[in-house]
């Protein structure tokens, strides 16, 4: 847009009006400002070309025509992240009381007597033991003699202590420890199994609750069934 023709005033009423817009981009409304801003300060001897003048108007049209078409894509964008959110929770309702395996490097001692700790090595090991922490991080249980096949693996955890005492509830971490026939260490997968005891919603979508904890959609691995 040719500004040439607008006075000193006109340029500093129009760019005082522009500031106040806590934008740092100029949108629609900036533009029109500027438009009639022009139009008001040009000079009566020297008028603004009304060739020049129609195509400022063309290019305003075309602002307005792409500022709405953005705008309608935007509210297509949240219409559909809406619908699929709705869909998952509902699909997620159905899930409730089935058996499935989480990717979680922690299980909740909530009463329910022993857990299985899951984990997934990628190849044969040669020695591997599970370290099992407290929610304070301090190391309250070791499990050696763990199966090294590679693949999915499970050990089933009693919640009791190094010394056989039975833990109190809460929650407990896991890790797998795996070293090769070099000693060289095998990085694990961790994961868990439970019961889907019920559905949580919130604003980031469905999530599980298993044994008491909260997992979202994507964690699951594997739908086993009916408990």
């Amino acid at each position: 847009m040719d500004l040439n023709n607008i006075s000193n005033s006109g340029a500093v009423s129009a760019a005082s009006n522009i500031q106040t817009n806590s934008s740092s981009v100029l949108g629609k409304d900036d533009f029109l400002k500027l438009l009639i801003t022009q139009l008001k300060n040009q000079d009566p001897l020297n008028p603004t070309d009304g060739t020049e003048f129609a195509s400022q108007l063309a290019q305003f049209s075309s602002l307005e025509q792409l500022s709405n078409l953005n705008d309608a894509i935007q509210q297509s964008m949240n219409n559909s992240l809406y619908l699929t959110q709705s869909i998952n929770n509902s699909l997620a309702s159905n899930l409730v009381g089935k058996n499935v395996t989480v990717l979680s490097d922690s299980v909740s001692n909530t009463g329910q007597g022993e857990a299985q700790l899951g984990y997934t090595l990628p190849q044969n090991a040669a020695s591997a033991s599970i370290e099992i922490q407290n929610e304070y991080g301090a190391t309250v249980k070791t499990i050696q003699g763990i199966p090294l096949l590679a693949g999915d693996n499970k050990v089933s955890w009693d919640f009791s202590d190094n010394d056989g005492n039975e833990l109190p509830e809460g929650k407990y971490t896991f890790t797998v420890n795996a070293y090769d026939d070099s000693g060289n260490s095998i990085t694990a997968q961790t994961f868990s199994s439970g019961t889907i005891e019920g559905i949580k919603y919130s604003s980031s979508g469905a999530m599980v609750l298993i044994n008491g904890v909260k997992y979202n959609l994507s964690d699951i691995m594997e739908i086993l069934g009916n408990q």
